[in-house]
């Protein structure tokens, strides 16, 4: 195959032009405004830019919703969607790129300073942006070439939760055949589906008491959760969780609570996460934890047979999924990398993934990876080479030369 050329150049600059741009997760007002601009002055009608209100609807107070762009064209034709994600952790707040030559990496950049890069998902956006230029003048200096239509999401506050995607306003996106979410890695690895989450909120309630004076009179919250905490640990339902050939994992990353060491604490606050490919599995390790801390509740009294109580609440976060290797998205995905030279290879992920929430919405997309690497880290860097031919399989997406 015969790849038309890209400005290599343009497109490296729009990454760099990005990543200067703050915006972490519920702040994407101003890397909105700067992708908009960036695409009235490609030449995109200012009428086939819309933005949904999910930044309403998120757990965030947001200050932007996800921004749907739709390219029209020959309806006959399989419509695409490409899509990437606009926030960036904080760590990547106040960035400076700077384009390095490294010995083993070859043509790289790395934020100039203690921040992150912001690659993840500034690459994304930029790959996507480049697709759509090379889209437009592609048909202008072509006036009868005849493209299918296609359709782009630029997605907010993935960071926390995939909220942008899990608000998606689908109406405003229509249908599609085939989808390619640009975020995160190499780019010869297919991500045809990703596991599943959710999330526990925990609130255990004792009873104080002062822990010189009177300490048998007195419930600690730390107690009961050390209790269950130490529970499902000792039974297996914590870490790497398998059990009968059914495979997950588990972990209270949060334990809060105490204002004072001579007080039997009255209250904690626990968070915790369980995910697993299999959604009833992952919904089993949850209902453990819920019946662990019940049992610590009970087991943990006062020296008049009081116990505790708690509060337990969860969300799932996104549902597992898995495409078939001979899906449209991934043979479309497995068959350029391969023109690009590249060894594609298919995996599902174990973290999730705006495609978790994309097909729920009825929308079966496959992750692509830009070149990113060492990603929430000040260690990031993209590696220009691969960041480049995600341009170029972008463009072939959308605009086959």
């Amino acid at each position: 195959m015969s790849w038309a050329a890209i400005d290599e150049s343009a497109a490296l600059d729009r990454f760099l032009e990005l990543t200067r741009i703050p915006g972490k997760s519920g702040d994407e007002a101003a890397i909105s405004a700067a992708i908009q601009k960036m695409l009235v002055d490609a030449g995109v009608d200012p009428d086939w830019i819309q933005s949904d209100n999910a930044g309403t609807k998120t757990r965030l107070d947001g200050n932007a919703g996800n921004l749907i762009v739709t390219l029209p064209g020959d309806d006959s034709l399989p419509r695409t969607l490409l899509s990437a994600h606009m926030d960036t952790v904080p760590i990547c707040v106040g960035c400076t790129p700077q384009l390095r030559d490294d010995d083993q990496l070859g043509r790289i950049v790395v934020a100039d300073g203690p921040t992150g890069l912001g690659a993840d998902d500034r690459s994304g956006c930029a790959v996507i942006l480049s697709a759509i230029v090379e889209r437009l003048s592609r048909q202008a200096k072509n006036p009868g070439l005849k493209l299918a239509p296609a359709a782009v999401t630029f997605l907010i506050q993935e960071e926390v939760g995939l909220e942008g995607a899990r608000h998606l306003d689908v109406s405003k996106v229509g249908h599609v055949d085939r989808a390619f979410n640009f975020d995160g890695g190499a780019l010869d690895k297919i991500r045809h589906g990703a596991i599943g989450g959710e999330r526990a909120q925990v609130t255990i309630h004792g009873h104080a008491a002062h822990a010189g004076v009177a300490p048998e009179k007195g419930v600690s919250a730390i107690v009961i959760a050390s209790e269950a905490i130490s529970s499902l640990h000792r039974n297996g339902w914590l870490g790497l969780v398998e059990k009968d050939g059914r495979r997950g994992t588990a972990n209270v990353g949060v334990f809060q609570g105490g204002d004072a060491t001579n007080v039997i604490t009255p209250e904690v606050q626990l968070r915790a996460e369980a995910r697993s490919h299999d959604a009833k599995f992952r919904a089993e390790i949850v209902s453990q934890m819920r019946t662990a801390i019940e049992s610590a509740v009970q087991s943990v009294k006062d020296v008049q047979g009081r116990t505790g109580s708690f509060e337990f609440t969860s969300r799932v976060d996104y549902e597992a999924f898995r495409l078939a290797e001979d899906h449209p998205s991934v043979l479309a995905a497995t068959e350029l990398i391969s023109q690009l030279g590249r060894s594609p290879q298919c995996e599902v992920a174990n973290g999730g993934l705006d495609a978790n929430w994309l097909m729920l919405h009825g929308i079966e997309a496959v992750t692509l990876g830009c070149g990113q690497a060492s990603i929430h880290t000040v260690d990031e860097y993209l590696m220009v080479d691969e960041f480049l031919d995600a341009c170029r399989l972008a463009a072939e997406l959308i605009a086959p030369a």
